[in-house]
């Protein structure tokens, strides 16, 4: 569905709140050009207490971090951009829907340095489902090895939210589909497992569950963080800092990935190998149950993940 579709009219940008069609940047705006910007994606979530945005600290949290390599200053403070984010989905009556803070370098000049551009920053909230579809959630999806490589943090930091980056996981995710994918898994420099384009990637493997540290070029995903601790209160043992080479993909019991898009959304084929049985496995299916209790509130447990509209 295209946001003409969409039944939202109102982004805040820079501390107003202006008409969709009016929240308009010109064409010489230095983050056009260079992707000097950064970005969060968080949901909010249908609960019987009200709408919900999941773990939103967290996501302010890594938007101020991520600003931070570059040197940019927001110029909002958290409260303000929370209170911005909370009006946002009041105004479009939104029981339930994707959020999309953005913050970059805007017009003043064109050299690779900002220099003295200005950093400009909003908040755009609409009605987003299942990234993958929905059937993906209980069927899994098939996927490929990517050819393209993920940056290293000596490169360009990995930790950094940054716009431009997401080039990379456009060319494997495109690459994907073309050839007949849902998704991609990107490798690191070392030709290890980093992640899917907008995607962490977890494996199971005799009951336990393993997932690529940080140091394998991974961004530090909020929903990978939930999962781990939801898995590990469910018992399992996490290694959540696995070197996971390109053969064992073939030879998991079960793969899945996670995101704050993408969710918990099981793996059924790499390259057109079988994961397991070819179905949603039992560890996944357990672990992505008790992330939609957990964020459809039908549980009162980890109230404090909750921002409550």
């Amino acid at each position: 569905m295209g946001f003409d579709e969409m039944d939202v009219d109102t982004i805040w940008m820079d501390g107003e709140f202006v008409d969709w069609d009016d929240a308009q940047v010109h064409v010489l705006t230095h983050g056009l050009h260079y992707g000097s910007g950064i970005f969060e994606g968080a949901r909010c979530y249908d609960t019987a207490e009200g709408p919900a945005i999941f773990r939103w600290e967290e996501h302010l949290e890594r938007f101020f971090q991520s600003a931070k390599p570059y040197e940019m200053d927001i110029g909002f403070t958290k409260a303000e951009l929370t209170e911005a984010t909370l009006e946002l989905i009041r105004r479009q009556d939104l029981a339930s829907c994707y959020i999309r803070p953005i913050a970059f370098y805007g017009y003043e000049s064109l050299g690779v340095s900002p220099g003295d551009c200005p950093t400009k920053t909003a908040i755009a909230v609409w009605p987003w489902g299942t990234y993958l579809g929905e059937d993906a959630l209980e069927n899994g999806i098939d996927v490929m090895v990517s050819s393209w490589r993920k940056h290293a943090s000596s490169q360009i930091p990995t930790n950094a939210k940054t716009t431009g980056l997401y080039v990379n996981s456009m060319l494997a995710g495109e690459e994907a589909r073309r050839n007949g994918y849902a998704e991609a898994i990107v490798l690191n420099k070392e030709g290890d497992v980093a992640e899917g384009p907008g995607e962490n990637i977890f494996l199971v493997r005799d009951g336990e569950i393993y997932t690529p540290g940080l140091s394998e070029s991974i961004l530090d995903g909020i929903t990978r963080d939930t999962v781990i601790e939801i898995a590990e209160d469910l018992g399992y043992t996490v290694h959540d800092d696995a070197s996971i080479s390109r053969g064992e993909l073939n030879t998991a019991d079960e793969l899945f990935f996670t995101g704050s898009a993408a969710e918990v959304t099981p793996i059924r084929k790499v390259d057109n190998v079988v994961v397991g049985d070819g179905s949603r496995g039992p560890v996944t299916e357990e672990i992505q149950s008790r992330f939609f209790e957990v964020v459809e509130r039908e549980t009162d447990a980890y109230d404090e993940w909750f921002q409550y509209v």
